[in-house]
């Protein structure tokens, strides 16, 4: 989605390496089943991704990762859980 392709953009644009599951290209289901969980564990059944992850922690969907990065608390976040080197 245009979403996830924003947030990839930012974070690869920043120097993270990233791991992304892309639900569409999942084997099984489709990746209907983690897309449902998902939704479950954000509170938004009805946009759970992208759903960004950094060191292990849920930062949120794309408003919440784009907040971080325009507050200046993104890149120490990503500092802290290793993502970053700079």
């Amino acid at each position: 989605c245009c979403m996830c392709h924003v947030v990839k953009r930012l974070l690869c644009g920043l120097g993270v390496n990233l791991t992304v599951y892309e639900l569409d290209e999942v084997d099984v289901g489709g990746g209907a089943h983690i897309q449902t969980a998902l939704g479950r564990f954000v509170g938004d059944l009805s946009q759970p991704v992208p759903a960004v992850f950094i060191g292990g922690k849920l930062v949120g969907g794309l408003d919440h990762v784009m907040a971080a990065h325009i507050s200046g608390q993104l890149v120490p976040l990503l500092k802290e859980a290793g993502a970053l080197w700079l």
